[in-house]
């Protein structure tokens, strides 16, 4: 679990005649990373082919994401193929899928039209009725001052042959066509429309022969009614919209279990020629390689010499030894799942090279320990288990979600963590319900705490994270240590920042300062000791430049030793002291936040109490909610941020690189994309 998973790299030939069953004993076991083989030594690149497939794995894809697409329109999420599914793997026909999709896409968008028509109706009459209701209307001698009126009504008569035209030419403006009757061959109509299109509406209103017509006494104040025809109007266009939106579903319903069908052949199918990708086939052989888990080389060997009935020859080479093909060997995390919220973190900062240290099961101590003392309170605590279980019960069951749920899990820690602390500090909704265990960290803020532990004041709060950020830079360190001995740097493990003489320099930093605090900063170490402690591995430390100097660059077309290089020597190792003393130092102390935002932590909710002191009965109760509230949001996502950035640039920076390659073999439950 401290490391990463131990891999192996698998090297296969099998005959022709037996790729297909082959093909799907890989699929079927989904822990093989394939390698694309390009060229092996001793063969000829042109005696080796791709292995030809009757459809393209581009169509297959493409359909595949189309049909995902419609499924995703009427909420339907795919799920992922299972054995049967590949035991019953059957093959598309691409054209006809396609002609049934273009059908339903036609009719998806003449759906969608339909909506964006109805939607720009609404906002127009949302616009005309906004107006209406604040400024009034514009007519005879119900019309306000020009500087508040946006809008003017009308009512008129045209021929009724031109009542379709009117109604065309006013379909792109913000307006309100009423019919009010028809006398003869002429239609009467009420018109309400913006006053900043008056130059457009006059042009349409001449075109069709609008005849205007003088309002008569009773319907002078007509606001009302508008009103109500608008809100009518809006009610209709509503309703017709939900209508619409129905259709969209329903279209998708109608099809759906045989578009959830077809998507499971058709992904089958996609995984099945991704992994024949990476196949390369001579005139009666197919060969391909791949990584895997050591602890599946038996099960893999066995399923493989049953699909093609041990007409193979299998070559399995360790890491890093000399017959394996590639570089880079894929990252496989080792962690149990009760983990994953803090291998998420990881993963969010890098994937670590394979061989190196797994910081996971270290984040998770370290992190909780960091948010506990920031944010330490049994009651709110609680509030932030109960708002991460609400999480989890809510994401488990949903695909896609799995982001989501391991942060639940963690927001489900934190509030552990943080009651832990709580307990510690005698912390219950800032108040202080039961004696603490450790220290009254709230009394001690409020200047009031018993002075019979070990932490009394400020200065010890501030105290502990020092020694906590000393600890944590020294385990960073010793995990780097750790790192280039596997990796056999020894170079860099003796005379480098982070290796053992930037330790000793560090370390013996640290019995400076604390030599200079018992003696009230009065008094230096001996000289003999300062020299051991800080001077000696300071000097070591020149032996880098030198020692790359004359590795790497000596020989070297135009590089010759000179005093220059000499200079060079000194200047590198005087910026790297500097980033010594300078980085270590403000490292450490950046651990101070940790206390800082405790002590913040508690001061608010002693404010609140303050204020809630202030007043009585039900106004009290609520300031006390409303600032535990507050407290919750505010410091709870600081303290998680915070505690984020010291495990990634105090930690992590220490030892982990991020550089590794993610391990992602080729499955059923493959992630689609």
């Amino acid at each position: 679990m401290m490391f990463t998973t131990e891999m192996i790299q698998l090297f296969a030939v099998v005959l022709g005649k037996d790729c297909e069953p082959v093909t799907e004993a890989l699929l079927r076991e989904g822990v093989m990373q394939f390698i694309n083989i390009s060229e092996l030594e001793g063969e000829k690149p042109e005696s080796l082919s791709e292995i030809k497939s009757e459809i393209s794995l581009t169509k297959i894809s493409d359909l595949r994401k189309r049909i995902e697409g419609f499924l995703y329109t009427g909420g339907v999420v795919p799920s992922a193929p299972r054995e049967t599914d590949l035991n019953n793997r059957a093959a598309v026909n691409i054209e006809k899928e396609n002609v049934r999709l273009d059908k339903m896409a036609s009719e998806r968008d003449s759906i969608r039209e339909r909506q964006r028509v109805i939607q720009q109706e609404i906002l127009k009459l949302e616009d005309i009725r906004r107006q209406v209701e604040l400024y009034g209307i514009g007519i005879s001698d119900v019309t306000l001052p020009a500087k508040h009126s946006f809008i003017s009504m009308q009512i008129g008569k045209l021929p009724a042959l031109n009542v379709k035209q009117l109604e065309g030419g006013l379909r792109d403006l913000p307006s309100l066509n009423i019919p009010m009757g028809q006398e003869d061959n002429m239609a009467h109509h009420l018109l309400i429309s913006m006053k900043r299109d008056n130059e457009q509406i006059n042009k349409i209103l001449g075109r069709v022969g609008w005849t205007r017509v003088e309002l008569p006494g009773e319907l002078r104040s007509v606001k009302k009614d508008v009103f109500k025809e608008l809100s009518a109007k809006l009610e209709t266009l509503a309703q017709e919209q939900k209508k619409v939106e129905s259709k969209v579903n329903d279209l998708v319903k109608k099809e759906e279990k045989h578009l959830a069908e077809t998507w499971v052949s058709l992904r089958v199918n996609e995984l099945f020629l991704k992994i024949q990708a990476n196949f390369k086939s001579s005139s009666r052989t197919v060969i391909f390689t791949g990584w895997l888990p050591s602890s599946k080389k038996e099960t893999l060997t066995r399923k493989i010499k049953q699909a093609c009935e041990d007409r193979c020859y299998l070559e399995w080479n360790e890491a890093g030894g000399k017959g394996t093909i590639g570089d880079e060997v894929p990252v496989s995390f080792n962690n149990p799942r009760t983990l994953a919220p803090f291998q998420m973190l990881v993963k969010n900062f890098g994937v670590p090279k394979y061989g190196t240290i797994d910081p996971t099961p270290f984040v998770m101590p370290l992190y909780l320990a960091m948010f506990g003392l920031m944010f330490g309170d049994v009651g709110q605590g609680f509030v932030l288990a109960i708002l991460g279980a609400l999480g989890v019960s809510h994401f488990k069951k949903k695909e896609g979600k799995e982001g989501f749920c391991h942060l639940s899990w963690l927001v489900i820690w934190c509030g552990c963590s943080s009651m832990l602390f709580g307990i510690l500090f005698g912390s219950y909704f800032g108040t202080g319900l039961f004696p603490p265990l450790w220290f009254d960290f709230h009394g001690i803020i409020a200047g009031h705490s018993v002075h019979n532990s070990m932490v009394n004041d400020v200065i010890d709060i501030l105290s502990i994270t020092i020694y906590f950020g000393i600890s944590v830079i020294l385990l960073g360190l010793l995990f780097n240590w750790i790192n280039m001995i596997r990796a056999k740097k020894w170079m860099e493990l003796f005379f480098d920042k982070g290796g053992i003489c930037g330790g000793w320099i560090y370390a013996g930093g640290i019995y400076v300062v604390s030599y200079m605090i018992s003696h009230n900063s009065k008094e230096f170490p001996p000289g003999m000791v300062l020299f051991l402690l800080v001077g000696l591995p300071s000097l070591l430390l020149f032996i880098k430049e030198p020692y790359h100097y004359f590795k790497h660059e000596r020989g070297q077309a135009g590089k010759k030793f000179s005093s220059f290089a000499i200079l060079n020597f000194l200047m590198g190792w005087t910026v790297e002291l500097l980033e010594i003393f300078s980085g270590y130092l403000s490292n450490t102390l950046s651990f101070m936040r940790v206390a800082a935002l405790g002590i913040a932590h508690a001061s608010l909710m002693i404010s609140f109490f303050k204020i809630a002191g202030m007043t009585s009965g039900i106004r009290s109760v609520v300031i006390l909610i409303l600032g535990n509230m507050l407290v919750i949001g505010l410091e709870g996502l600081t303290a998680g941020i915070q505690a984020l950035r010291l495990n990634y640039y105090e930690f992590f920076a220490k030892f982990f690189h991020g550089t590794g390659n993610l391990y992602t073999p080729i499955s059923l439950s493959s992630t689609h994309k």
